[in-house]
């Protein structure tokens, strides 16, 4: 989904659209609509037109794209792994599930503290202070717990606010998974356990174990997540594939663990998860059952699998990009040919604040950005920030790399681009361009 043109009016119209977005006064009527529902705008809204407009393009879905052919393959790990006694296969998939929810479904339901840095407005695209674009798979968890469903796959798109880079990008991909055990359902994987062994107590919390779950369940829990995420990263890297697992914490899963790879010469985190902590499964109304869940970057494996150096890459529209992957066999390993490489132009923007700088906001800049250049900026990297005694303000200096990843652009065409983000950046943010 690149720029059709570096100039022109689509561009400046991209200023006007932010400006007027973000920077007048709303009133009580001032609505945003989407998909035919409106929303009320208040003091924390802060998502943009341009991430609106991602909404419903689903990439996951798409033939013959490299998300959706790693959709398919975890897919089909689950199905042929685990099956009921039917012969059917036990977990089910939801891959299309509206991404506008609430802040109780993204944060609440998941025991996420009130002053958490993932709630922040810095982090999060906010429509209202009750609704956002959700920030994670795990946003859904509860309701489908909670409608009966004990072993579910969630495919998505997520949404955040972050850095501009070749890895980074606001809109993303991700696979949440959820298996749930009755105590009969737990030691029937574990043929040694005694018929006397029992799932919940009254006990205390350790590093190993919640309060209300016995040392065996904990245990044997632990032992299915493990070999469940090992065998499924091995069947989408191979055999060889050499893994260990890292403590981590979430607010919703105790213990977590973080799974990574050695990938060329150096560890790589894959996925997050561990033992789905028990007061989110009461809350879905749900108290006799154990369970694990996990998350898994979509793009963060494609860029691996497929060898995809840039991750805006997976937006293109080109013929060139998708053809790599139509392919008659999923488990093809497509590795990934540049179509060509064109040449970077680096320009740095530097202004003053306009007031004190722990008010100030990188990822206000970055959607910025992103807003004005589109899908043309490789990368913004903060290079230099200083107080000015005399003046009593803070300065800013980024350093904005330009490069389609369709056209060699020229320097003057980079400058006028440049130029409206400097427009931009003084009307919507209040800077002043040193």
């Amino acid at each position: 989904m690149f720029i059709a043109s570096v100039l022109g009016k689509f561009t400046t119209s991209r200023i006007i659209v932010y400006h007027c977005f973000f920077k007048r006064k709303y009133s009580n009527s001032n609505q945003i609509f989407i998909n035919g529902k409106s929303y009320e705008v208040d003091s924390w809204t802060n998502v943009t037109p341009k991430i609106i407009s991602y909404i419903g393009k689903n990439l996951h879905l798409q033939k013959s794209h490299p998300l959706s052919l790693l959709r398919e393959r975890i897919t089909n790990f689950f199905y042929f792994h685990y099956k009921n006694n039917r012969g059917n296969p036990l977990f089910s998939v939801y891959d299309n599930l509206y991404p506008i929810v609430t802040v109780e479904q993204n944060f609440d339901n998941l025991l996420v503290p009130e002053d958490h840095v993932s709630r922040n407005k810095s982090d999060c695209y906010y429509l209202n202070s009750k609704y956002l674009l959700r920030g994670h798979s795990s946003a859904h968890e509860n309701e489908l717990i909670q409608s009966g469903l004990d072993n579910f796959l969630i495919f998505s798109d997520v949404y955040r606010r972050d850095q501009i880079d070749s890895s980074h990008y606001p809109v993303f991909h991700q696979v949440e998974g959820v298996r749930l055990f009755l105590r009969h359902e737990l030691f029937s994987l574990n043929p040694d356990a005694e018929g006397s062994i029992d799932v919940f107590e009254k006990g205390v919390r350790t590093e190993t174990k919640q309060e209300v779950h016995t040392y065996d369940a904990a245990r044997v829990v632990e032992y299915s997540l493990k070999s469940s995420l090992t065998a499924l990263v091995r069947h989408l890297f191979g055999q060889n594939a050499e893994v260990r697992w890292v403590d981590a914490y979430f607010p919703f899963t105790h213990p977590s663990f973080e799974l990574e790879m050695k990938f060329n010469g150096e560890w790589m985190e894959l996925l997050g998860c561990g033992v789905l902590e028990h007061q989110t499964l009461v809350k879905a109304g749900v108290e006799d059952k154990i369970g694990w869940a996990f998350g898994i970057g979509l793009e963060r494996l494609a860029m691996i699998l497929y060898n995809i150096p840039d991750i805006r890459l997976f937006w293109s529209t080109d013929p060139g990009f998708l053809n790599q992957f139509n392919v008659s066999d999923i488990n093809t390993n497509v590795k990934y040919k540049p179509i060509s490489i064109y040449p970077p132009c680096p320009n740095d923007i530097s202004f003053w604040l306009p007031g004190n700088a722990d008010e100030f906001s990188d990822n206000d800049f970055y959607d910025l950005v992103r807003t004005v250049a589109g899908d043309v900026v490789e990368q913004v990297n903060l290079v230099d920030k200083f107080y000015h005694p005399k003046k009593k303000l803070y300065s800013r200096t980024y350093r904005i790399v330009y490069r389609h990843m369709e056209k060699t652009l020229t320097q003057e065409e980079v400058n006028k681009v440049h130029r409206l983000v400097e427009e931009a950046a003084e009307r919507s943010l209040e800077v002043k361009i040193r």
